[in-house]
């Protein structure tokens, strides 16, 4: 059986704009062309320290071609990147840590249903440890992937100031 959702998504307008778009994320996180996996930020909490976060799957996905031929299924690394580039842009643009915030962990990952060209992915993110230090600051954010209702992964993503 799935855990529960980090937080109730029927609260939060899905349909809104979002509150950073494609271009600002591109202001604070460095991925580009093909690895660039967050196309926006539809709401967050700082308080409670909580994002939500969607990547648009689409036919011209660098790996559609070869993952896997006539069945295009989205890799769960790269489930897991679009992931921590949300944790990074939300630690960098609302907690306002400097630096490049790289990649540095990642446990209890599982994948539970496939996601395909032609739909959304909804990224949601808890920062559940943050240690903010002079030379590399720490953070750890659970995270979850839904796509229409379905949970299709969750794992923990951790982070390093570099």
């Amino acid at each position: 059986m799935p855990p529960p959702l980090l937080f109730d998504l029927s609260q939060i307008d899905l349909e809104a704009e979002p509150v950073f778009d494609k271009e600002a994320i591109c202001k604070v996180n460095p991925q580009r062309f093909e690895m660039q996996q967050l196309d926006g930020i539809l709401w967050y909490d700082k308080e409670k320290a909580l994002v939500l976060g969607y990547k648009d799957v689409t036919e011209k996905e660098f790996w559609v071609r070869g993952h896997i031929p006539d069945r295009p299924l989205m890799p769960g690394v790269i489930m897991v990147e679009a992931a921590a580039q949300l944790a990074s842009f939300f630690t960098k643009q609302v907690f306002q840590e400097q630096g490049f915030i790289g990649f540095s962990g990642i446990g209890s990952a599982k994948f539970r249903s496939i996601i395909e060209p032609g739909k959304r992915l909804y990224l949601l993110g808890h920062i559940t440890k943050y240690k903010r230090r002079k030379r590399a600051s720490l953070v750890t954010t659970s995270v979850q992937g839904i796509v229409d209702d379905t949970l299709v992964f969750e794992a923990s993503v951790s982070g390093m100031r570099v």
